[in-house]
């Protein structure tokens, strides 16, 4: 404790010794006050905080010296730097108690090396450090984990993991049900797929028996309007963001006909008596109707769904009701923006609906009536984007009219739609000539007619029309989860090549993909992952001498990450033994 003179009064500090250029100086703590004005306070104010001086210095731990050799030389390449940040995934990967699974599991199984190991490597890699396997083995050191395996068991890993994903979801989803809490029974589906830069599709191949197993790798519909090969994942999640289960499937299936076996599967394995699928309206199919709910009617007791629903797709009956401005309401509603209020202007009904299924001879020639609740609503916003986004591929289709040359079937893709007598020429793609190509302005006429109306029909016949627009807005976090998984975690290109190995590449994505949701949650979703994820990477320390680590970055998020997991990030200065004691609550391996 320190007194000094300030305009002719006395002023008490704490401050702190140290020694520079052979020196002693010191530097300020804290600031107490003026003695004058303390002693309104305290009796004897000097007295006082000298002894809580002494109490503060005898809290400090005994100071260690590191003797460090200034003159010491780098070896080439040389990375020292290890990472510690990823004890915040580490600590959910524990509490999940992935540990125990891989331990069971491994005890009926003939490998010779640690899957929990290697699965921990690729999952935290993929989370902080998204890269190959191969480059994920050879910077494993960037870990404080032990990593008793070789590449060659990496890749045979990933064979165990693929036969272990089935099983893995499931105990997952028990493990989140009883760590956070889950609703099951309203989930939202979604599918999206993944490019490989190879040239050709996989083929086809027969076994002894004569069974064919059919390519994985194949072109297909891609999202990102690419001619590669692709393969394709349909997520499944829950009303809270986290995930519960995906499945793979080659990428020329169709999209529509994965969601029933899904849902089927969760429903069986993870003892689901009802669930209400969420999905956009790439997935409102006559099949994803009738199997989930059925007829629909009072006596019935089937699955449910919301699905968005085209205007300009549906029918005549339906596109007439949309349009017909009687029934209509309006309602006030908060918006997505602070102190933002959007008019919400809707009308529903309960339809008897008459979709087609197919027979026994495979044709869609069986009629069945199905009730649902079908709610259109008009949104000026709504209408103005889709203004824009016509706006800017009819100028694309007019350029493309005028110079026809500059364009293939891959680059004209979207304007195709309003051109009339446009063809191309099979073998390379591009378009045919001796064409008059024109404007299909009839199609662009009838299109304007409905800017700003959309559709979601459900079997849930009694939600307000408010809730079955909250309940499918919820679809944002699952398209938000691919970008993730594409973007965060990099994992297209996929540079696998066996089917195996992609299916087990997906499932240390979702492994990924889930840790993140958990620690989003935990951290009350006051942080987008990016943030999160920048942190716990930036969160990295670098290797003095006599097992001592230089820790050089804590920030906010760092700060609410201790508090939530009861992990202390603060020093500047840590031990081999601190780092240990930072794992301690882990019961997953540490160095």
């Amino acid at each position: 404790m320190q007194q000094s003179k300030s305009r002719g009064r006395t002023y008490l500090s704490f401050v702190q010794g140290y020694r520079q250029d052979g020196k002693v100086k010191h530097k300020t703590i804290e600031k107490l006050g003026y003695l004058d004005e303390l002693q309104k306070e305290y009796d004897d104010p000097v007295a006082f905080f000298k002894a809580e001086a002494r109490r503060r210095n005898a809290e400090i731990p005994a100071l260690e010296k590191i003797e460090i050799n200034t003159g010491e030389i780098l070896p080439e390449k040389t990375g020292l730097r290890k990472n510690l940040g990823y004890c915040i995934p580490k600590a959910v990967y524990s509490e999940l108690d992935c540990r125990s699974f891989f331990q069971n599991k491994q005890r009926c199984m003939d490998v010779k090396f640690n899957l929990d190991q290697v699965f921990r490597l690729l999952v935290f890699n993929r989370f902080m450090f998204p890269a190959s396997k191969r480059r994920a083995y050879d910077e494993r050191d960037r870990f404080f984990e032990r990593a008793e395996f070789s590449l060659d068991d990496t890749y045979r890993a990933l064979r165990c993991f693929e036969k272990l994903s089935l099983p893995l979801q499931k105990f997952l989803h028990k493990r989140v049900s009883a760590l956070i809490g889950r609703e099951p029974s309203q989930c939202f589906y979604d599918v999206t797929n993944y490019y490989f830069e190879i040239p050709y599709n996989d083929e086809d191949t027969t076994a002894e028996d004569g069974s064919v197993k059919r390519g994985f790798r194949e072109r297909g519909p891609s999202k990102e309007h690419r001619p590669d090969p692709i393969v394709q994942m349909g997520l499944l999640m829950d009303s809270n963001g986290i995930p519960v289960a995906f499945n793979v499937f080659p990428g020329n299936d169709s999209e529509k006909t994965s969601l029933l076996p899904t849902v089927h599967r969760v429903k069986s394995d993870y003892g689901i008596d009802r669930i209400v699928i969420v999905a956009d309206r790439g997935l409102n199919t006559s099949d994803n109707t009738a199997f989930l709910s059925g007829i629909n009617d009072d006596n019935s007791h089937g699955d449910g769904y919301v699905y968005g629903q085209s205007v300009i797709g549906a029918d005549q009956e339906f596109r007439k009701w949309t349009l017909d401005q009687k029934g209509y309401i309006s309602d006030e509603l908060p918006g997505d923006e602070p102190d933002e209020t959007i008019i919400f202007r809707h009308k529903s009904r309960i339809f008897a609906k008459k979709i087609q299924l197919k027979g026994t001879n495979g044709k869609r020639t069986k009629t069945m009536c199905i009730y649902q609740k079908q709610m259109v609503y008009y949104s000026r916003k709504y209408a103005d984007k889709q203004k824009k986004e016509r706006e800017r591929v009819l100028a694309k289709a007019r350029d493309l009219i005028a110079n026809p040359g500059r364009y293939t079937r891959a680059t004209s893709y979207g304007a195709t739609a309003y051109i009339k007598n446009l063809s191309f020429v099979k073998d390379t793609g591009e378009i045919a000539t001796g064409r008059d190509l024109s404007l299909d302005t009839k199609k662009i006429e009838e299109e304007e007619k409905y800017d700003g109306y959309y559709s979601i029909v459900t079997s849930e016949k009694n939600m307000s029309d408010i809730e079955i627009r909250d309940t499918y807005k919820g679809l944002w976090r699952i398209e938000e989860s691919f970008k993730v998984i594409k973007h965060e975690f990099r994992a297209r290109p996929v540079y696998l090549r066996k089917e195996e190995h992609i299916k087990a590449h997906f499932l240390i994505c979702f492994m990924a993909l889930l840790l993140m949701r958990i620690i989003e949650i935990r951290l009350g979703r006051r942080y987008p992952f990016s943030t999160i994820r920048q942190s716990l990477v930036n969160c990295s320390c670098t290797p003095l001498e006599q097992n001592y680590y230089l820790c050089d970055y804590r920030d906010e998020c760092i700060i609410a990450m201790e508090k939530e997991f009861g992990i202390d990030l603060s020093h500047k200065y840590l031990s081999l033994k601190d780092i240990k004691k930072i794992f301690k609550h882990t019961k997953a391996e540490a160095v």
